[in-house]
C-alpha cells in the first residue's frame, strides 16, 4: 500500500513579499516612528494592499490599539490608500457569526489544546475567554483577505518583537496547526533579529525546535 508524502503545509518557505510583512507587523508591535515609517513604506512598494491592512487592523489585538492606529495612520500616508466606505466588522449583530467563526478558527490553531485553553481562559475571566472567541478569534482573524497561517506569521512576528514568550509558545504551534511549515516560521523569527537581537533569536529558534518535535501536523 502506497502512502501520501504530500506536506500538510502551504506555506513551504517565506516570499520576499511574506518577508516584508512580518517585519512590517514586528515593527508595529514594538519599532518607533522611524522604524515604522521605514517599513510602511517598503510595504507600500512590495506587499499587496489587503495583506497589509488585514494586519495592521489585527495588529489591536496583539500591540493595543495606540499602535495599531499609528501604524495605520502610518500606511495611509505611505501607500496613499484611502479606507474603505464600510467594513462587515461594523454590524455588531454579526456577534453570533462571529462566535461560531471564532470557535472554528481557534480550534484550528490551537488543535489539541483547544479545550484546555478555553479552560484555562474562562478561569482568568469569563469575559476574557467570551472576547478571545468573539472578537478576537471570530470578528478579527476569521476575516477574508489575509489566510489564517499568514495571519499566525504576523501574530508571530508581533509576540517574538515584544517579548511575549508564553503567546509566542502558542501562536508557534498555531502557525503550525493552520499550515506554515518549519522552514517558513523559522525564517520568520530570523528577519526579526535586527530588532531582538542574536540571542532572543537563538532562544526563539530553540523554543521552535521544541515545538516541532512534539507537533501533531505530519
Amino acid at each position: 500500500m502506497s502512502h501520501s508524502t504530500a506536506s500538510p503545509y502551504t506555506i513551504l518557505a517565506l516570499t520576499s513579499e511574506e518577508r516584508e510583512l512580518v517585519r512590517f507587523a514586528a515593527v508595529v508591535a514594538s519599532g518607533d516612528e522611524v522604524a515604522l515609517r521605514e517599513a510602511a513604506a517598503r510595504a507600500a512598494a512590495s506587499v499587496r494592499a489587503v495583506w497589509v491592512e488585514e494586519m495592521l487592523l489585527q495588529s489591536y489585538l496583539f500591540s493595543g490599539f495606540p499602535r495599531a492606529l499609528n501604524a495605520m495612520r502610518e500606511w495611509r500616508r505611505q501607500s496613499g490608500l484611502a479606507a474603505p466606505g464600510a467594513d462587515s466588522a461594523e454590524d455588531y449583530t454579526r456577534h453570533e457569526v462571529w462566535r461560531a467563526a471564532g470557535q472554528e478558527t481557534c480550534a484550528l490553531v490551537y488543535g489539541r489544546f483547544y479545550e484546555r485553553l478555553r479552560r484555562n481562559i474562562r478561569a482568568l475571566h469569563p469575559a476574557l475567554d467570551a472576547w478571545m472567541i468573539v472578537e478576537g478569534y471570530g470578528k478579527v482573524l476569521s476575516r477574508g483577505g489575509l489566510d489564517l497561517a499568514r495571519r499566525e506569521l504576523c501574530v508571530i512576528a508581533a509576540c517574538a518583537a515584544t517579548g511575549q514568550e508564553r503567546q509566542l509558545h502558542s501562536h508557534l504551534h498555531g502557525a503550525l496547526h493552520v499550515g506554515a511549515g518549519p522552514k517558513a516560521v523559522s525564517e520568520t523569527l530570523k528577519e526579526l533579529e535586527p530588532l531582538v537581537g542574536s540571542e532572543r533569536t537563538r532562544r526563539y529558534l530553540a523554543l521552535l525546535d521544541r515545538v516541532v518535535d512534539t507537533q501533531d501536523v505530519h
